[in-house]
């Protein structure tokens, strides 16, 4: 016995383990949670043999958790890799605490990064011992299948929204538990039937136990194909890591792009912000990518309607790249003269490496977004801060293939606040025939042929800072386009997304092809474009004009180079008008809300209505047992003849004697059986119904009442000294239902 639980939970266990594996993706994950089921099985089983109290297994389980836990759980703080250090066991310790939810705070998969194999390995070692210790020693030992399935649950609870091969685990899981229940089952009658003497060389028990496992795996198994495939999930799928609050949120940061000409100040202009070795030629420096619009500032992310480029987390082990096509580099960069919580890249990012003092510090606070390329430090980065940057550098579409391209599907926040001198612009560089690529492309190079660059500073021409809704007007509605990459940047995202690509604004620095080791200055500071395509992906896009003299005068033709505010703006404005009246006629007349009565009517029916679902779900096997009995018994009190109705009454009895746990002789007559229960009254019905079988004459009805009065009397008198739990228990067993307690020959009779 001891041999067949510990196989059936360990299988059990390794399916539950596998729930694990998108959270690490790691080796050393399934020595981790291999050791700890072995540990566990370890201590369980000794514990059991020597018949161990709670009071001597759960010290004996901290033990055995301090002494292996770093080797197996925290590796990177073992010495010499087998022994814990101090620091590893506070690590560890402290994992069994904060390890939740740093794994509910980080990217995955996240490796043996730190001490996140800590809550793994606690659940398995310490689900080992409860499932062994239950399985081996409670009276209701089949509760030990529970831990495996709440070690399943607790896995895909904490991994990612992409389910890790769902149906086979969840069959595995019900195939294995299934199996070791009905085998506990077999084992249990099999005891009982020695202990009554019965020979146990009949197999047929054990056939019709497989037979019966078989088909309802088969069952269930088809069930959940069925249920998935005829109606699949509509609801995006939900894990524990959508509802916590994550350790750095953009929106708490003021927007980058908002201080572009602050490094463009006198004192800033030639002051080395980074130095980067290793950069290529025509490489851009990112330092945040932003995709969301107000009409005042581009931001990274969006408060009203969140998505994947405001949600950034922690990277233990780096983000994969595999799939990128592109120029794989290893830059090192020295921070400078630059203060902030953006960490400057190159290209998508891969991994980051921190060096210097502060370097555990900074990996400890780092945080990325892998949809943006964007990276920030949640405490900032300091000038002397060192890290190396493993990035791809990915390859970029021509303009004649950007051209032929169309607009991608990635979601990104909706822009509000959008000027109405956008959409006028786009029609008249872009027109409004032609494809949505070369639309693109030509809306770009208008506004590149026709913009001049101006900072605003002393000896240029007026050019206020800002990227407002206000300031985009004044830009696109002026005799002359002048302003700087702030300004064109955002025009141009603007209009990417008019012509219905998904676009996003890029804040950082170019070094005008410089390559090798770079000092970048301030006077390099730019923003572009990035827009996402279905052929190439995110495409980058410089919507800046090249620096070359303003001229004194507007030309002579103003139309074609201002806005046409007399001619084109009205007809845009007037379906405009339409498209935003027909809203607000909508909203001007609401349906009058439900009554507060109402509406607490229909969410307590609601709720009572799922609550009454589950609960049916889960008592109609119960339910079922009971409703059989008493069919069971309906039947026998309305046989065809008064003898049967009384041979009915007398197996009624025994049934109730039997679902009561009473195990009666091999084939007892009735006198046998009534000996075995004990009491008069038992015996006297025994005679009762002897008297009335064997007697040459049929019996009157009176007999046949006075039979039944005193079955549901012994009833009674059966329960009189059961607990309620026993009592409800006598009631759904399934003995007397069973082929096995039925009669056999002439068995009791």
């Amino acid at each position: 016995m001891l041999a067949a639980n510990v196989a059936f939970l360990w299988a059990a266990m390794a399916l539950a383990v596998a729930a694990w594996w998108p959270i690490h993706a790691d080796p050393r994950m399934v020595l981790a949670a291999g050791g700890a089921v072995v540990i566990g099985t370890v201590i369980a089983v000794i514990a059991a043999v020597r018949r161990w109290s709670s009071a001597v297994v759960l010290p004996l389980v901290i033990v055995a958790f301090a002494a292996t836990g770093v080797p197996l759980a925290v590796p990177d703080r073992a010495v010499a890799g087998v022994l814990p250090s101090v620091q590893g066991l506070l690590e560890l310790f402290s994992g069994v605490a904060l390890g939740w939810k740093q794994l509910l705070t980080i990217s995955l998969p996240v490796g043996s990064y730190q001490a996140l194999l800590v809550p793994l390995f606690v659940s398995a070692l310490v689900g080992t011992v409860v499932a062994a210790s239950l399985a081996l020693r409670a009276r209701y030992g089949d509760v030990a299948v529970l831990v495996p399935v709440a070690l399943l649950l607790t896995g895909i609870a904490f991994g990612s929204r992409e389910p890790h091969q769902p149906l086979p685990l969840a069959l595995g899981l019900l195939a294995v538990t299934l199996t070791w229940l009905l085998w506990r089952r077999w084992y249990r009658r099999r005891l009982a039937l020695r202990a009554s003497g019965v020979a146990t060389g009949r197999r047929v028990t054990g056939i019709r136990t497989v037979i019966a496992a078989t088909l309802v795996l088969l069952i269930a198994g088809a069930g959940a194909i069925a249920a998935t495939t005829v109606a699949p999930p509509t609801n995006a799928r939900s894990v524990l890591r959508d509802a916590v609050e994550r350790p750095f949120d953009p929106r708490d940061e003021p927007s980058p792009l908002a201080g572009f000409r602050q490094y463009l100040r006198d004192d800033r202009g030639e002051s080395v912000i980074l130095e980067v070795e290793g950069l290529p030629a025509g490489a851009l420096v990112r330092v945040a990518t932003l995709d969301s619009y107000d009409g005042v500032v581009f931001a990274v992310g969006s408060e009203d309607a969140p998505t994947g480029s405001g949600t950034f987390t922690r990277v233990p082990t780096g983000i994969d790249r595999a799939e990128l096509a592109g120029e794989r580099l290893s830059l090192d960069v020295t921070v400078g003269d630059y203060v902030g919580v953006w960490v400057p890249t190159v290209g998508d990012l891969e991994s980051v490496t921190f060096r210097g003092d502060d370097a555990a510090g900074l990996r400890d606070g780092f945080v990325a977004n892998e949809e943006t390329g964007t990276a920030a430090v949640a405490g900032g980065l300091d000038p002397g801060d060192r890290y190396r940057l493993e990035t791809v550098l990915p390859v970029q579409p021509s303009r004649g293939e950007l051209a032929g391209a169309t607009p991608g599907a990635t979601a990104v926040p909706p822009l509000t606040g959008v000027p109405d001198a956008v959409a006028a612009t786009v029609s008249r560089y872009a027109g409004s025939s032609g494809s949505a690529g070369q639309r693109l492309v030509a809306a770009v190079e208008g506004l590149r042929s026709e913009g001049y660059i101006s900072h605003g500073g002393e000896n240029e021409a007026p050019s206020r800072s800002g990227h407002s809704a206000d300031r985009i007007t004044e830009l696109l509605g002026g005799r002359q386009l002048i302003g700087d990459a702030e300004q064109y940047a955002v025009v141009a995202a603007l209009m990417a997304r008019e012509l219905g690509f998904p676009s996003r604004v890029v804040f950082g620095f170019d070094p005008a092809g410089e390559e090798g080791t770079v000092a970048v200055t301030g006077s390099m500071v730019s923003a572009w474009i990035e827009v996402d395509t279905a052929e190439y992906g995110w495409v980058t896009l410089q919507a800046t004009p090249d620096e070359r003299e303003i001229p004194e005068a507007p030309p002579e033709d103003p139309s074609s180079v201002s806005r046409p505010q007399s001619i084109i703006q009205p007809p845009l404005e007037e379906p405009e008008q339409t498209d935003t009246q027909a809203p607000s006629e909508t909203t001007d007349d609401p349906p009058a809300p439900d009554p507060a009565w109402l509406v607490v009517v229909l969410t307590v029916v609601r709720v009572l209505g799922v609550v009454l679902l589950v609960a049916g779900l889960v008592l109609a096997p119960f339910l079922g047992v009971i409703a059989a009995k008493a069919r069971r018994r309906r039947r026998r009190r309305r046989a065809a003849t008064p003898l049967e109705r009384i041979s009915g009454g007398w197996r009624e009895f025994e049934d109730a004697a039997i679902d009561r746990g009473l195990t009666p002789p091999p084939s007892a007559t009735r006198s046998e059986f009534a000996a075995s229960v004990g009491g008069t009254r038992t015996a006297t019905l025994a005679l009762a119904t002897d008297r009335a079988v064997f007697s040459p004459t049929d019996p009157d009805q009176e007999q046949v009442d006075a039979v039944w009065r005193s079955v549901e009397e012994l009833e009674l008198a059966l329960d009189e000294e059961r607990t309620r739990w026993q009592r409800l228990r006598a009631r759904i067993s399934l003995r007397s239902l069973s082929r096995y307690h039925r009669r056999r020959k002439g068995g009791l009779r």
